[in-house]
């Protein structure tokens, strides 16, 4: 009887530890009432944000499933098994493998994407996964514009090569423009941005860079194309602009409180 009431001691004792370390990584993950923008450092392009009640939205998804799986395991917390939206920007290599393992493993509230003008197995793949559980898929329209707890999300401009898109959150701002189409960029945008996603491959001397006047750029790689403009950071930082790229900042993580805006990267640079 005594060894028996031993074993039930320690086995109860064990569970307390991990009861314990739960309730601290569920603290440690609440929302912080701040709109974090995340760019895992993978092949392709894939975005993860958090809004600032502890929602997540995921645009695109990179071309390496495991590696987003991986940092979407990271960033959510355990028991969150729930994606409020996701986004397609472009049904390439680049942009969709990753996501289509993330829905693999989370529910999507909704999707919004371009018209696919060829489908192929990941698409296919990518509409099983939505229609498993019942996702509604919507077309990315110019003018679309979603409100998710405090956070705005607009379509500033699509055609079927690509999409500007917009996210607001108090006086702060992120464009994204990973997959812009180059008419899109000799175009000027409404406002300022806080931050801007750009294709690396794009020259930044545009009207829609000089307009929006970002404190900060985030070069992205999903885009390919043989005639990359051989610039220097230095020629590529338009209004003394911050710039990272994953690259060589690994991750990159845009925090907003929806007054200020900071960035916060795996990898110190020393730039």
């Amino acid at each position: 009887m005594a060894a028996s009431a031993d074993v039930l001691r320690r086995f109860a004792s064990r569970i307390g530890v991990i009861v314990a370390a739960l309730l601290a990584l569920a603290w440690m993950q609440r929302p912080d009432e701040r709109l974090h923008v995340f760019f895992p450092a993978l092949a392709g392009d894939a975005i993860v944000v958090q809004t600032p009640a502890g929602r997540y939205l995921l645009i695109d998804g990179g071309a390496d499933p495991d590696a987003l799986v991986t940092a979407l395991g990271r960033r959510l917390p355990f028991w969150r098994r729930e994606l409020a939206l996701v986004v397609v920007t472009s049904f390439d290599g680049q942009h969709l493998p990753g996501q289509v393992a993330a829905l693999e493993r989370y529910r999507a509230q909704r999707a919004l994407a371009l018209p696919v003008a060829a489908p192929n197995a990941t698409f296919d793949a990518w509409r099983r996964a939505l229609a498993y559980h019942t996702t509604p898929v919507l077309t990315l329209r110019t003018g679309q514009r979603l409100e998710i707890d405090d956070v705005t999300f607009r379509v500033l401009d699509c055609n079927d090569q690509g999409a500007l898109l917009r996210l607001d959150y108090g006086a702060t701002s992120v464009v994204f423009a990973h997959t812009a189409a180059p008419d899109m960029l000799e175009r000027q945008a409404p406002r300022r941005a806080s931050l801007l996603v750009y294709p690396w491959q794009h020259d930044p001397h545009t009207p829609l860079v000089e307009s929006l006047r970002p404190a900060a750029i985030v070069y992205s790689d999903g885009y390919q194309t043989r005639h990359a403009p051989q610039q220097t950071y230095h020629e590529r930082a338009i209004g003394g602009a911050r710039l990272y790229h994953e690259r060589v900042d690994g991750d990159i993580e845009w925090v907003s409180d929806g007054r200020r805006a900071w960035v916060i990267t795996s990898v110190q640079s020393g730039r």
